[in-house]
């Protein structure tokens, strides 16, 4: 169990629970079983904060699990069984739904986009647009559907947009910067036209070129230019409809938000038996 988990489950019951669930004393004592309900087809993802919800609640609880993270899991199927006091069940019931049925869609869109995709080198990779205080969560429901985490945050790679670039006056320079700066991060730059890509690929401390909203045509023209001299990365406006034809110019990465950013939660129920 990482600390980051345990701080943002208890962080989400203080926000649900708080001094209590004056509900829940109206069940008394005794013990029951539950079990949680997948109502459409997904990727399961949030097994551990599932646990963590329950234990913080009451550690006399038992959880039996029938799948694993990762899963790709049918509808009308139980996931999992919990055991113990029906008060306290219900009381995380809600909090622990939250967290599964949202990382549980980050990891099924990945997977669904992942697996349009898959006739091709490209890898799909997240982006920061996540759910403020989920960051870790939702990126690890990436790597559960199949995609790959890009930068963390703002402090283990540095990339380089359009700003950056008009603050310091050119790529060069804020290249060079970056270089010197923090020569043991990774370097991204992003290009928005072919012009400057082709001065980007002649400098040295770059690991890798984000192409920001090129056309398919741009992106074909892209790839020939930068063949075998560095990996290119495609993002902006990219979604299931265009997202095969992106990936057939031979790009290396395909960075989308919106498997973080524009989700639905997946149907899931919890009931007494």
């Amino acid at each position: 169990m990482t600390r980051n988990v345990q701080d943002i489950v208890k962080l989400a019951l203080e926000e649900d629970v708080g001094s209590g669930d004056v509900s829940a004393d109206l069940l008394g004592e005794g013990n029951v079983e539950a079990t949680i309900t997948i109502r459409e087809s997904a990727v399961i993802c949030g097994v551990e904060y599932v646990d963590e919800v329950f234990h913080q609640i009451d550690k006399s609880l038992a959880i039996k699990w029938h799948v694993m993270d990762g899963s790709y899991i049918t509808i009308n199927q139980e996931i999992c069984s919990i055991n113990g006091p029906s008060a306290s069940i219900i009381s995380g019931e809600r909090v622990a739904l939250n967290f599964l049925q949202t990382l549980s869609s980050t990891a099924t869109q990945t997977r669904a986009m992942v697996d349009k995709i898959s006739h091709t080198k490209a890898l799909l990779l997240d982006t920061r647009k996540t759910i403020p205080g989920l960051r870790l969560a939702q990126k690890y429901a990436v790597k559960c559907g199949g995609g790959v985490n890009h930068r963390m945050g703002l402090y283990d790679c540095v990339m380089i947009k359009e700003n950056h670039i008009l603050k310091l006056g050119s790529i060069k320079s804020a290249v060079e910067m970056a270089v010197e700066k923090h020569p043991e991060l990774p370097l991204v730059l992003e290009v928005e036209n072919l012009d400057q890509l082709n001065d980007a690929i002649k400098m040295n401390g770059i690991d890798r070129i984000l192409c920001d909203n090129f056309s398919k045509e741009m992106l074909l023209s892209a790839v020939d230019m930068a063949k075998n001299i560095i990996p290119l990365e495609a993002s902006g406006n990219i979604d299931e409809g265009n997202i095969v034809s992106i990936a057939e110019t031979g790009v290396d990465y395909i960075s989308i938000g919106s498997i973080t950013k524009n989700i639905n939660a997946i149907d899931m129920s919890l009931r007494f038996s």
